[in-house]
């Protein structure tokens, strides 16, 4: 069974139909990478499978979107179980307005989880997996603010690990950072698809070709290729994608 299975999807803003007809397929543990040019929907889908497009006036879904095999927009679902299956990192690092640790964990504690012990060796293992224990480990005490941009993006990272998920959305993660910071971020990506399938949008096809193991290719709205991401680079199957990835437009 696949990890997400996605059929006949279509997705409006009111009037515009800004996603068409999308159907897909995601193995567990894969790094997927969607590409496109801007306002091509590949936000917008990546939105739909944590639903925060739930939230705008006039949205509407038709369609199946099924994680481990139920369907997230089923009404018996529960958006905060949703959402804490499926992990969200963002194009800027948004670290709350509280200490390292307190950043960290504070999913467990959303989650109901007291035992002091477990929270304490929880962070330290997800800082670890976010390349961040040693940097952070003499000032965990400190406000988040007080670290450097692409630490506060490690440590967003690590507190959407901290719970878990089966999945993790990342919209441009690296799009805000200077280039270490991006190379920390995409060898982290690289970690953490031992543990969690990672679905990133990245306007940089270097980026996708280095970090994915599949690539979606996103165009006005329709999804145009899903392929493997060495075939869709090297020998696409369609003349808009080869188009796009050879720069004639976006």
């Amino acid at each position: 069974m696949s990890k997400l299975d996605v059929k006949n999807v279509n997705f409006y803003y009111g009037d515009f139909h800004a996603l068409k007809n999308i159907d897909m397929q995601v193995e567990e543990k894969n790094v997927v990478a969607f590409i496109g040019p801007s306002g091509c929907g590949k936000s917008t889908f990546l939105r739909l499978l944590n639903r925060m497009n739930d939230l705008i006036p006039g949205a509407r879904l038709t369609g199946e979107i099924r994680i481990d095999g139920e369907n997230i927009y089923d009404r018996s679902v529960r958006i905060d179980n949703l959402r804490k299956n499926v992990g969200m990192v963002f194009q800027r690092p948004n670290p709350f307005p509280k200490s390292i640790f307190e950043n960290v964990a504070y999913g467990l504690r959303v989650n109901g989880i007291k035992d002091k012990d477990f929270i304490e060796s929880r962070v330290e293992e997800t800082l670890r997996g976010a390349a961040l224990w040693d940097e952070v480990k003499d000032k965990l005490k400190k406000s988040a603010f007080a670290l450097s941009g692409g630490q506060q993006q490690r440590l967003c990272i690590a507190r959407a690990m901290a719970v878990s998920p089966s999945i993790l959305l990342m919209d441009e993660p690296a799009s805000a950072l200077d280039p270490i910071s991006t190379g920390k971020v995409e060898e982290l990506i690289c970690d953490l698809s031992n543990k969690t399938t990672i679905i990133i949008v990245t306007h940089n096809m270097q980026q996708a070709a280095r970090v994915s193991s599949k690539t979606a290719f996103f165009y006005m709205g329709e999804l145009i290729e899903f392929n493997d991401t060495k075939r869709l680079f090297t020998n696409p199957e369609k003349q808009t994608t080869q188009n796009y990835i050879t720069g004639r437009f976006g």
